[in-house]
Formats: structure tokens, sequence, C-alpha cells
């Protein structure tokens, strides 16, 4: 299972089919801290796509953990993981029996909305896909979907107080931390 997950994230299986769009298909509960934390992220790579993930506890569909990836593209309009980063990534998830709750990025020159490239890359069935638009230099647009076989949702974001769970925000890499990685959560 982690292995095709794996596989799936670095974009080796990209479906043809174009997507069929549903709307309001879930619930995306998010810690604000971390909502302002993607925004900033977004806002400081911008004019490129900023992209990371958010892990939780495999199973509870809870985001605990931020994580920021490097965008290895550094391109306006595309994001790839770092595979490095990418696979140090998912040995310390497996290690620590969490998953992906949420993978996000952010287009800064559209909408925030999955382009036929997001919604073929995306290899995590079981994660919210969360997209923030830069493209307002004073506003940005933050929205969640879950992709599943190239059908978009799109979901109601609820942003509630970080619980005791969430760890707090770290401005850079600690030495536990696999090199690339920085959590950025709650304060």
């Amino acid at each position: 299972m982690r292995r095709a997950r794996v596989a799936a994230s670095f974009g080796s299986l990209i479906r043809s089919c174009p997507p069929r769009i549903v709307t309001l298909g879930g619930v995306l509960r998010i810690p604000a801290g971390m909502v302002e934390a993607i925004v900033a992220h977004a806002r400081t790579d911008h004019p490129d796509e900023a992209c990371g993930i958010i892990a939780g506890p495999a199973g509870s569909d809870r985001p605990t953990r931020l994580v920021t990836m490097t965008n290895a593209e550094r391109s306006p309009t595309f994001y790839r993981f770092d595979s490095g980063e990418q696979l140090r990534l998912y040995k310390q998830l497996d290690a620590a029996d969490e998953e992906v709750v949420v993978v996000y990025h952010s287009h800064t020159a559209t909408e925030a909305y999955p382009s036929r490239t997001d919604i073929s890359y995306a290899g995590e069935p079981q994660a919210h896909y969360v997209l923030v638009s830069t493209r307002e230099p004073d506003s940005h647009e933050f929205r969640s979907f879950r992709i599943i076989d190239g059908v978009v949702s799109e979901e109601v974001v609820e942003i509630i107080p970080a619980g005791p769970d969430v760890a707090p925000i770290s401005t850079g890499e600690s030495a536990s931390q696999p090199v690339g990685v920085t959590d950025l959560v709650q304060s």
C-alpha cells in the first residue's frame, strides 16, 4: 500500500480521462495557525508555487504537523516535491505511524482550483488537497478538495483552534528532521 502511494505521488500514474467535478463533498477541519502558515509559505515562495503536506496520525483525518517542501520545479505554474525530501518524509511518516492528511500548494496567477495536472498527479486518496491562490497581492483564496480517481469534490474548510496534539510552530529545521523539511503549525 505504502509503495503504491509513493509511486502515485511521484506522478508515475497519470490519468488521461477528463475530470468530473462535484461540489461540497466533505469538511476539512484545520487549525488557524496552519492556515496562516500555508498562506505565509505561499507568499514567501511567490511568484513560484509553494508546496507541502500536513501529516496526522494514520486513519485519524486530523492535521497535526505541517511540513513545508521544496518545489523542485521552482516554477510559477507547476510544483513537484523534491524527491529526496519526499522519500525522507515518507520514511518518517511510516516510522511515526502517520499519514498525509493534507497536500497543499499555491497557484500564483489563477484561482485556487485544481488544474488538470493537479488532478492527474493526485495520488493520496485519503488526503484533502488544499490550494491557495496568491494572485492578488492583498488577499488570498484558500480552498480544499478531495480528488479521487479524477473526481474533484470541493469541501467546506472549518478553521478551528489547535488541539493539544498539534506541534508548535518551528521557524527552522530541527536536528531530528530530514534535511529540507520544516514543521510549521499553530503556536
